[in-house]
């Protein structure tokens, strides 16, 4: 797939701190059909209360907001954002933090614009591709509706952020089946993911909560069972 096309892919200003790093992204992203970009969190928070946007590309450390905070309220307000968090910060921590916080990718300083630019288009490809499957899945209380990108439990609906929602679609689609990682990663992110397979495990850990909150529990609820070595099963109820 080529890079989104200008007038489609709408990418919010990216936010980023180092004038060097920065002067590389306005250039390297606008020139492959993304946008420029802002320095302050609180700018990047104003141009998306103007327009809507596609893409987020997010640095940690701002002169003036906590970027973990932009991202929550990013994600808060525009659950579909696609939000890549760039940063020097290493530790395994912080890139839970990061997830939990939002983010749908993390990559660390120093990174190259061709890898940066094949994430972006794989995360991309991933939101354009159509699914096959077109009725509503149901397994137990839960609906999955891949056409409508819906979940629901007994008619209430679960909000899940975009990977979330794909978790239950494919694990779904093969209720009571072993789901190996490796598959999860390539139906879910793309078949040709670098990166840390962590992402997996948190956005997981997010959809487990999300199914086991106060609206799930009267009702018939699959539930998501770890298979150590292998992957995971969603269970029938």
């Amino acid at each position: 797939m080529n890079p989104p096309d200008r007038a489609t892919a709408r990418c919010l200003p990216v936010v980023e701190d180092d004038e060097t790093i920065g002067r590389h992204l306005d250039i390297g992203p606008r020139g492959n059909g993304y946008a420029s970009r802002s320095r302050t969190g609180s700018g990047a928070l104003a141009e998306a209360a103007r327009s809507v946007h596609d893409v987020l590309l997010l640095d940690l450390g701002l002169p003036d907001v906590d970027g973990l905070d932009v991202a929550r309220t990013l994600r808060a307000r525009f659950p579909d954002l696609l939000i890549v968090i760039l940063t020097a910060r290493t530790d395994d921590i912080d890139v839970i933090a990061g997830l939990d916080a939002g983010a749908d990718d993390y990559l660390v300083k120093p990174f190259s614009l061709t890898v940066l630019l094949g994430r972006l288009r794989a995360h991309m490809r991933r939101r354009t591709i159509t699914s096959p499957w077109r009725e509503p899945i149901r397994v137990g209380d839960l609906v999955v509706d891949v056409t409508a990108r819906r979940c629901t439990l007994h008619e209430h609906e679960v909000r899940l952020r975009p990977k979330e929602f794909e978790l239950p679609a494919v694990l779904a689609r093969h209720a009571g089946e072993a789901v190996s990682r490796e598959t999860l990663m390539a139906e879910v992110w793309d078949e040709n993911w670098f990166g840390s397979t962590k992402t997996l495990d948190v956005t997981m850990a997010a959809l487990r909560r999300r199914l086991t909150g106060p609206v799930a529990q009267p009702y018939r609820v699959p539930r998501v069972t770890t298979l150590r070595g292998h992957g995971y099963r969603l269970e029938l109820p």
